[in-house]
């Protein structure tokens, strides 16, 4: 399964790689939610090169297979994580493909393919970047890390619970937060202890599939916002440390996610 992930792959990250920087069909799917032909393309690369291999799995895809969540071989890909940095010229965006036995994440692979960064996880057999096994940070509190966020498209309630959030943990004396716009991307350099905590009120489960199992792979912890397993048939809101801050992190994030319609 692996072999086959890392080929689908290579196979969205050529198509990603031709199209990035050049004028592409763009589509909006809502406020700041695009879809351009290079998702399209490089998502059916990707199918096409799992099909190929295994028929008769299922898939669940950002942009056009929607198969049982509940199958026992699943794939759940994005082809092209972090779409509005490719639109504008940002080299800062992954091709993410998990693999699911039985409800069990056994593959992960998020991609890079302007930096040529890769991210691998295969369960029980750790988290690698560019064939360097990694680790979480070490960092115990708050006032010892640098964190990440994600911003869902919401301009309303969502938008301002997020902000509201982020001055919690300013006021909990934090390092600085960053926000890239690729959350696979932001999964794995939690992973990779580059950050303690990553949170967002709202993903699907294609941008989180593959870097939650390399962030706990390298010894992290990916829950809910109320410290509960994340779902792979829905979206949910998710909360992502290094295990040793994931307490003192849900503690910040869960009072304001309560302010929400949780059933977002």
């Amino acid at each position: 399964m692996l072999a086959c992930a890392t080929q689908a792959a290579q196979a969205g990250s050529e198509i990603l790689r031709e199209c990035f920087g050049t004028k592409v069909d763009i589509h909006s799917k809502g406020i700041a939610n695009f879809v351009t032909q290079a998702d399209l393309s490089a998502e059916q690369a990707i199918v096409d090169a799992i099909r190929s291999a295994h028929p008769d799995h299922a898939i669940i895809s950002e942009e056009s297979h929607s198969d049982r969540a509940d199958a026992s071989d699943l794939w759940i890909i994005d082809p092209l994580d972090g779409t509005s940095n490719f639109m504008h010229g940002i080299p800062h965006f992954a091709v993410s493909i998990a693999y699911y036995h039985n409800g069990q994440p056994e593959v992960g692979i998020v991609a890079n393919p302007i930096t040529g960064d890769w991210y691998v996880a295969v369960r029980d057999q750790g988290a690698w970047h560019n064939d360097v096994r990694q680790h979480v940070a070490t960092a115990s509190r708050l006032d010892e890390t640098l964190i990440v966020c994600g911003f869902y498209y919401d301009r309303g309630k969502m938008m301002q619970a997020t902000l509201n959030t982020l001055g919690d943990f300013f006021r909990n004396n934090i390092h600085g937060m960053r926000r890239f716009g690729a959350a696979a991307l932001d999964l794995c350099n939690v992973g990779c202890g580059q950050y303690g905590l990553f949170f967002e009120y709202k993903l699907h489960p294609w941008d989180y599939a593959a870097g939650q199992l390399f962030l706990c792979e390298a010894g992290g912890k990916a829950t809910d916002c109320n410290n509960l397993k994340l779902p792979i048939y829905k979206p949910s809101s998710i909360c992502a440390t290094n295990t040793l801050l994931h307490d003192q992190a849900i503690a910040v994030i869960r009072p304001h996610w309560n302010t929400l319609d949780n059933s977002q």
